[in-house]
């Protein structure tokens, strides 16, 4: 008969074949890839760069879905409800995972408890910029005329609580200055607004206000990043500038509802690593003006309770309502 220690050996050994097993099983089918703006945004040619090679790598298909609506809220609220077996994703960004949640007042997911992080995709910083009617040529010179004329001089953003209203609320709360917030329905009509001359200064990913910078159109005085820019190198940080304390990214990851086994989290894990190590989606994600990330899914989770306290933190010293 076999030993006590034997019998413990070959019922390890079958719990690990099972585990294993039950890996090497998933997906079973089609993995869904809700992406929680319209279709044909960054956020929408994020998911299908990275799901081409997660597909392949899973075996399955990554099909992307579009649940756009409340910024993001809509979807993200789509997968958190979703069965927890690891064939609904999501990839969110910072506004309905961080930002929102302080400003929502009957938010219908905590995004801490109710998903579980996959992995970060790709983080991309924001530029400062002011219109040539603003006759300033660096952060100083701004926030010299910004004390000289309190809250006359005037940023547009994306909307009240967009990562652009933010990242210019940090700036003010650092730099001890007044501004007044002009809210736009997007990023859009903020620098039509701003080349116009109606604004002074925005916030902006750096794909969108690139062209604008290139061209002489608008000036930039410092990016929201630890360090610099590839795709600007002649702007200086904004902590460069004089001002420490302001980094913002618009930044995207993938994750789970909460109850996904954690060998299907590491499966997907690995098939998210593989996308941004593939050539063809690392050019084509560089192309949209950020910075690779990867990384763990508890570097991932780390970096949510981070951002949730900071911008939590803004939200309160600001003010910001949405309305």
């Amino acid at each position: 008969m076999p030993t006590r220690r034997q019998a413990t050996a070959a019922l390890l050994a079958c719990c690990a074949g099972i585990r294993g097993a039950h890996a090497q099983d998933f997906p079973t089918q089609p993995v869904r890839l809700i992406v929680p703006f319209a279709a044909g945004g960054p956020a929408d040619a994020i998911a299908r760069l990275i799901g081409r090679v997660m597909g392949q790598r899973l075996g399955q298909p990554v099909v992307v879905e579009s649940r756009s609506g409340a910024g993001g809220v809509v979807g993200v609220e789509a997968a958190a409800r979703s069965r927890p077996d690891g064939h609904s994703i999501v990839l969110a960004s910072t506004g309905a995972l961080v930002i929102l949640p302080h400003l929502m007042p009957r938010m219908p997911y905590d995004p801490l408890r109710d998903l579980l992080p996959i992995g970060q995709v790709l983080a991309v910083p924001q530029v400062m910029v002011v219109g040539k009617a603003l006759p300033v040529a660096t952060l100083q010179d701004f926030l010299a005329e910004a004390r000289r004329r309190p809250r006359q001089i005037t940023y547009g953003s994306a909307g009240n609580g967009s990562t652009l209203q933010m990242a210019a609320e940090l700036l003010r709360l650092r730099a001890g200055i007044e501004l007044t917030h002009v809210p736009y329905r997007g990023a859009a009509p903020a620098v039509t607004d701003l080349l116009a001359g109606q604004i002074d200064m925005m916030m902006g990913d750096i794909p969108v206000l690139l062209p604008h910078i290139r061209s002489n159109s608008v000036t930039a005085l410092g990016v929201t990043a630890p360090g610099r820019s590839a795709a600007l190198p002649e702007v200086p940080t904004v902590a460069e500038a004089g001002v420490p304390g302001v980094e913002s990214d618009t930044w995207y990851g993938l994750l789970a509802p909460a109850g996904t086994p954690p060998d299907r989290i590491a499966v997907l894990h690995r098939a998210l690593l593989a996308a941004l190590e593939d050539g063809d989606t690392r050019r084509a994600l560089l192309d949209q003006g950020g910075n690779l990330v990867g990384g763990t899914p508890e570097a991932f989770a780390g970096l949510l309770r981070a951002e949730a306290a900071k911008w939590g933190e803004v939200v309160r010293a600001a003010g910001i309502r949405l309305e």
